[in-house]
């Protein structure tokens, strides 16, 4: 192994270091959950840095190509090991009650991510499935985390079953495109399929595969209509586990298009853009259409969360209907970064108050418990209320400018994917009522007489913190994300 191949794999091996020196360190020192997950946290930290550190030398590749360190590998596993140390923060209010050991959590999360990060640097097949593989088989033993609830076991139940189905199904796709080009590297497959986009038809072998692999990202990413598993996963998972499920693994699903529809299949894109405007129209309007109905508020973002996937597949539409080397093309891999970065901190935000105000065991996420919050509890009523605001696209924040920037790049596409944008702000206007909904509660509807106190951690309240200011400055200071984003999108193109 070269010293490229190390530099290039170095944050995926140091988050894997940092997973088995949680594990050791709970062997050693065993029912000290504080030190794990502190453990755990500054770890995470750590692989930050060394991202960061190692991003000047970018690109670098390791293991003959099959993997790349680029500027969009970067931008996501900064993005991951965000959401792992915003998920470290919020979990111990919620899991100590409950006698739910931290250090395994810490651990399983850890390993998830890493799997996730080498999602975002695969350049072959092989190394896509395994990266996927080595985030959702975690993914699973976290939804059902608390293995004493029932609604966590049939949620686990159900995830696991639907995702080893769509695992599979996404594995015939891959062999499919294996058989029809030869070969497993993306680069190898983009270049053969440069005939294809040249005029020769396409072969049913490589049109049942494109079928499958569609199938299988559309489990992952839970789109209409593969959606089934996620709202009993999620409003069975504990709820630090729900908020991770809601970006973590579709945040990584996103990662795998980008590099396997973009980079290898970009050729053919006209033959499978189609299907994703078709796909992104009846996500984020089912979606938003059934959270309209929920008067749970868990099982309200968990179909919201599935809304805000149309929204991301809007991106991706964009780029598949534009012209090659267009500006729109850009655009529309652009809003995918711009839009997944800030769904990550305003949605984890939203479900860290969630899980704050079921610290104890027992209280629901009702909507009803929600009544008074501004009042009895006034900064977790404002963060959660700027958090359902940036949700819901008003500025100035994250979430009206991701929005915006989807919009744009749809409108720029033109031909049929411009109608996405227009159905895009209809559904932003119906996703208002329900999630201004629990703002109304929190400051108009008084607090029931047993209204439970909110937990009120430094690691919780660190949390907030960093994801309202993050929510807030990517709305009011977007430039330096659009940046950003371009160099990533320009690592693709």
């Amino acid at each position: 192994m070269s010293g490229a191949d190390v530099t290039a794999i170095l944050p995926v091996g140091a988050i894997w270091v940092v997973a088995f020196l949680v594990i050791l360190v709970d062997v050693i020192v065993p029912d000290r959950d504080r030190l794990s997950s502190g453990v755990a946290t500054i770890g995470a930290l750590a692989v930050m840095a060394i991202t960061a550190a190692v991003a000047s030398q970018a690109p670098r590749t390791a293991f003959g190509g099959s993997y790349i360190l680029d500027q969009l590998t970067v931008l996501l596993d900064l993005l991951f090991l965000s959401i792992a140390v915003l998920t470290l923060l919020f979990a111990p209010d919620y899991l100590r009650p409950r006698g739910l050991p931290l250090a395994e959590f810490s651990a399983t999360l850890l390993f998830a991510i890493s799997g996730a990060m080498l999602l975002s640097g695969a350049r072959d097949l092989l190394v896509l499935f395994l990266g996927l593989e080595l985030m959702v088989l975690p993914g699973y033993m976290l939804a059902g985390f608390a293995k004493r609830d029932g609604l966590a076991t049939e949620g686990a139940i159900k995830y696991f079953l639907l995702g080893s189905f769509s695992s599979a199904v996404f594995l015939f796709g891959l062999v499919f495109v294996w058989g029809y080009t030869g070969t497993t590297s993306v680069a190898g497959v983009s270049a053969v399929l440069q005939s294809v986009a040249a005029g020769k038809p396409l072969a049913p072998g490589l049109a049942m595969g494109l079928a499958f692999l569609l199938t299988g990202v559309a489990f992952k990413i839970a789109a209409v209509p593969f959606h089934y598993w996620t709202p009993d996963a999620y409003q069975g998972s504990p709820t630090p586990v729900t908020g991770y499920l809601s970006v973590g693994p579709k945040v990584a699903a996103f990662a795998l298009i980008l590099r396997l529809f973009v980079g290898a299949l970009g050729p053919v894109k006209a033959d499978w853009v189609g299907a994703i405007v078709i796909l992104a129209a009846l996500t984020m309007t089912l979606g938003n259409l059934v959270a309209l109905t929920q008067s749970n508020v868990k099982r309200m973002l968990a179909y919201s969360s599935i809304a805000h996937t149309g929204y991301i597949l809007v991106g991706l539409a964009a780029y598949a209907g534009a012209a090659a080397g267009s500006e729109a093309e850009a655009r529309g891999l652009q809003g995918i970064l711009v839009y997944s970065v800030a769904y990550t901190f305003m949605n984890l935000g939203a479900f860290a108050i969630v899980a704050a105000l079921q610290r104890h065991p027992g209280v629901t996420s009702d909507i009803e418990t929600f009544s008074g919050l501004g009042r009895r509890a006034p900064l977790a009523g404002l963060l959660l209320a700027l958090f359902l605001i940036s949700l819901t696209g008003i500025p100035p924040t994250a979430g009206f400018f991701a929005k915006y920037y989807v919009i744009l790049a749809a409108i720029e596409t033109g031909g049929f994917v411009s109608w996405l944008a227009v159905l895009a702000v209809l559904n932003a206007a119906a996703a208002a009522f329900y999630y201004l909904r629990v703002v109304v509660y929190m400051y108009m509807r008084d607090a029931p007489e047993s209204a439970p106190p909110l937990a009120r951690s430094f690691e919780l309240q660190t949390g907030l913190v960093i994801a309202a200011t993050a929510t807030i400055v990517i709305g009011v200071f977007p430039s330096g994300l659009i940046t950003i984003a371009e160099a990533a999108a320009k690592a693709l193109l």
